[in-house]
């Protein structure tokens, strides 16, 4: 490395630093209201607060939750502004309370909010651009969809526009961006719990910002926006240090003043977020007058561009390609993003529209071509339009295509015979037919043998053939041209065919690849209805028996699709019979929806409900489709019926062995102390008097022995208990390993005082982060299990290691050994009661419980062969990184 690229990388490294340094704001994010970004703040506060970090509220809304609320206790929080607007009092975040408070850091939610007139900024982004610089580190909370650059993809997405918006060039000042992520369901399940919005509020929120689809768009573009900003700090990180990244070319935006502008620069800020790179925006001034309107445009997406973080300049020349690409050449431009250019049609015919010209002279650019909603939904009403209105310009289109034909054989005639003029017709005829109908096409030829009978067959401007020759020609011109149109047709239509096939069999394909990915009938009805919504292109429900026995919706494509009274009956209908109802049926077809039974009359699964676009009845080919569709979700039900059952057989008879075994081990494990300490008791209380003290503390000790190995035998059971249902509650803590091994050893020590333990732990702490007594009781039970199995005056060891990131803790025993096809059985519950253990006491649970509490920790316990003799018990567990001290 040379002297001046040392001294560049160190002024690289240093100029980040001091950017990092500079940067105080830290931003919650999420994907909607609800997520718990307030939460997930106010909970970095408490721990900030309880470490000894000066932090001050303030201003934190609540919307009245309770969980919320209960964190503001403890926590400073500074008053707050009043302000009189319009006759009422309004309270607003007090930016020179703050200033004059100065605390290390401060907490102001709701970043997008917009401050009562007559405040000192109109929008509290800005009154936090005023406490960053004032040095006062600030945390904040933002719903992606206040983002400036994504308001258009916001508004397409939930069809709402939102008013108040953040620059993005305000996430720059940002040293941390923490994603508050939330799943949709559990979301929308949050706020029909009334923990988001009020319940009258939450009703109507449900019906239109938050639904699944609208939710896990958002959640995508919350994602996005948190990847793109560590994306740019790795890049500037790396280049400090001398990383290798590419280099990113700058994106441009060329803008034309019309309606799409606005719409290119908020794509183009995306796109270069995306990639990293620098972008600007620019208008070519080619001298010509502008409309206000026009003019008005093109400052509005110059001022929103700079706004956003990019470069706004405005070239000028007479020639637009030409000042793109120089501008693109000095400025290090890769690639240009335009709108669909406006040109002439005779412009595109002799390649000098815009487009073309770029595309053929900027070979080292990349080019991307935006169409604006409306645009796009404008194509989507002319394809709609197009069945409507396609046969009268089909033929139109035919009648212009013949007299393009006849003007071109006119010019032609001068240099070819008559007979060669035949072939541009033919052309005509082939041109036509490819594109349209076969009634087209024999329309075309009909009128391209008139054309050249009369314009060219002499005599001319007649009808009549002098020539015999002439009469055979024209024809064999008919008829070829008859051929041709119809070969051609068949063609088109063959196509047309396969792709309508293709697109069937992908339909199908996708949807037996999600069925087969579904869990159980519920995700099966999810997949199904979103399924035959796309490939239909309809509304699609998916109706089921409740536990009431009623019919009601149970997956839907869209929430706004509602049922009607006969839409219901249909549906009750179509079940009860297994036959199709509804709408484009002769039953009930005065319902909206077309009814198609899922199962059979053997077997009912639920009924489909799907509503056509305007009530148009679906054509043959979407039939069969919809048909077959159907048929491969009623497998998918009937096949998750049928798992479902043979789990609920398994679960029967694992719990019946399990219920033998305990009724085993009960009357053969807990009735021993019980028949010992009767026993003892009974002999101390018949006979006290007579028998000598050394005699009664000997029964004593026996009761109180028993006692206790009764007792953990009750506890084992309590703790598998807990264990099946998942309520044992992990209580984690950090803590020495070293102590958990000697507080187990300890207790082993009590009920076995004669065995030697022998530990070999490792000189350095290990730090645990779990539930000590949990490891510790997990430890013990194999640790008493080695005990019994040892044979006397021999040690068990117990050996503690570190290996990468895991921890190692192995019990060694000197006993008779498991067989390798055994090890694993060690592990089930009761196995000492199905095998019969070699101890004479057990219940064959304490293992089982051992492996229970482990794995509840992320660990896992494993029987491996001992050395020479005997047996290795191994128990591993994660190590977490230490806390910082």
């Amino acid at each position: 490395m040379t002297e001046t690229s040392r001294d560049a990388r160190a002024d690289a490294l240093l100029d980040v630093v001091q950017e990092d340094s500079h940067r105080r704001l830290k931003i919650f994010l999420g994907a909607a209201p609800g997520v718990g970004k307030t939460y997930a703040m106010l909970s970095a506060a408490r721990e900030l607060k309880r470490q000894g970090v000066d932090v001050v509220i303030g201003l934190v809304e609540t919307h009245g939750r309770a969980e919320t609320a209960a964190l503001l206790e403890g926590l400073e929080v500074l008053p707050r502004l009043v302000l009189n607007y319009q006759g009422r009092d309004f309270t607003e975040f007090d930016v020179d309370g703050a200033l004059a408070r100065k605390p290390d850091i401060l907490l102001v939610d709701e970043l997008a909010h917009r401050n009562v007139p007559g405040s000192r900024h109109e929008r509290r982004w800005q009154d936090i651009a005023e406490l960053l610089d004032a040095g006062i580190e600030v945390y904040t909370a933002l719903n992606v969809q206040h983002l400036e650059s994504l308001n258009d993809q916001v508004r397409r997405i939930t069809g709402i526009t939102v008013r108040e918006t953040v620059p993005d060039a305000f996430l720059d000042r940002a040293r941390d961006i923490v994603l508050v992520d939330l799943p949709p369901r559990e979301l929308i399940t949050r706020l029909r719990q009334g923990k988001v919005y009020m319940p009258e509020t939450a009703a109507a929120a449900l019906d239109a910002f938050f639904s699944p689809t609208n939710l896990g768009a958002l959640r995508e573009l919350a994602v996005d926006t948190v990847a793109g900003h560590v994306d740019s700090d790795l890049r500037e990180h790396m280049l400090a240090r001398g990383g290798a990244m590419p280099v990113r070319r700058r994106v441009m935006a060329a803008i034309d003043g019309h309606a799409q502008s606005e719409y290119l620069v908020r794509i183009a800020r995306r796109i270069a977020e995306r990639r990293g790179a620098p972008w600007s925006v620019v208008f070519v001034d080619t001298g010509a007058a502008l409309d206000n309107a026009r003019r008005e445009r093109v400052d509005t997406a110059m001022r929103l561009a700079r706004r956003l973080g990019g470069d706004a300049t405005v070239l000028r020349g007479h020639a637009i390609a030409d000042e793109l690409l120089l501008h693109a050449d000095r400025e290090g431009v890769g690639q240009i993003i335009l709108g669909r250019t406006r040109e002439r049609l005779l412009a595109r015919m002799v390649g000098r529209s815009l487009t073309q010209q770029l595309l053929r002279r900027g070979a080292h650019l990349e080019l991307t071509i935006v169409a604006t909603p409306t645009e796009r939904a404008q194509a989507r009403r002319r394809l709609r339009l197009m069945p409507a209105r396609g046969r009268r310009d089909e033929y139109i289109f035919a009648t212009v295509v013949t007299a393009v034909a006849i003007a071109l054989a006119f010019v032609a005639d001068r240099y070819l015979s008559v007979a060669n003029l035949a072939l541009i017709f033919l052309t005509a005829v082939m041109t036509v037919a490819v594109r349209t109908r076969m009634a087209v096409a024999v329309y075309t030829a009909i009128l391209c043998f008139l054309g050249y009978n009369f314009f060219f067959a002499p005599p001319r401007y007649t009808l009549a053939i002098s020539n015999s020759d002439d009469v055979l020609a024209v024809t064999l011109f008919l008829a070829v041209a008859l051929i041709c149109s119809r070969l051609a047709t068949r063609l088109a239509s063959q196509v047309e065919s396969l792709r309508a096939a293709h697109d069937q069999s992908h339909a199908l394909l996708t949807l037996g690849q999600r069925l087969t990915a579904s869990a159980d009938a519920n995700g099966a009805r999810e997949v199904g209805a979103a399924a035959l919504a796309h490939g239909l292109r309809c509304e699609a429900a998916i109706l089921a028996r409740d536990v009431e026995h009623h019919l009601q919706i149970a997956a839907h494509s869209t929430p706004e699709l509602k049922l009607t009274a006969q839409d219901l009956a249909a549906a009750e209908w179509c079940e009860q019979h297994a036959e199709a109802a509804g709408r484009f049926t002769d039953t009930l077809n005065a319902a909206r929806c077309w009814m198609l039974p899922l199962g059979s009359e053997d077997r009912r699964l639920g009924v489909v409900a799907l509503r056509f676009e305007n009530g148009n009845a679906p054509d043959i080919e979407r039939r069969s489709l919809a048909l077959a569709m159907v048929q491969d979700i009623g497998q998918a039900l009937e096949r998750a019926r049928l798992a479902s059952e043979l789990e609920g057989a398994r679960v029967q008879g694992e719990t019946e062995r399990l219920r033998n075994a305990l009724l085993s081990s009960v009357s053969h494990d807990l009735r021993s102390p019980l028949a010992s300490m009767i026993g003892a008791a009974g002999t101390l209380s018949s006979y006290w008097a007579q028998l000598p003290a050394g005699e009664r503390q000997e029964l004593l000790d026996a009761i109180l022995g028993e006692g206790q190995r009764l007792d953990r035998y009750i506890q084992n059971l309590l703790d598998m208990t807990r264990l099946g249902h998942g309520t044992l509650k992990l209580n984690r803590d950090w803590t020495d390993a070293e102590e958990i091994v000697a507080s187990a050893v300890t207790r082993l020590r009590k009920l076995f005082p004669e065995l030697r333990v022998d530990c070999m732990l490792p000189n350095e702490t290990v730090l645990l982060f779990v539930h000590p007594a949990l490891i510790e009781q997990a430890l013990f039970n194999i640790l008493e299990n080695a005990a019994r199995f040892s044979p006397p005056g021999e040690a068990v060891r117990v050996v503690v290691r570190v290996a990468g990131d895991r921890l190692f803790i192995d019990v060694i025993d000197r006993g008779p050994g498991i067989p390798e096809e055994e090890r694993a059985r060690i592990f089930d519950m009761f196995y000492s009661v199905a095998r019969g253990d070699r101890a004479p006491q057990g219940t064959g649970l304490g293992l089982a419980i051992c492996r229970g509490m482990i794995g509840a920790h992320g660990g896992s316990v494993e029987a491996l062969p001992g050395e020479g003799v005997g047996t290795t018990i191994r128990i591993s567990l994660p190590l977490p990184t230490p806390p910082t001290p």
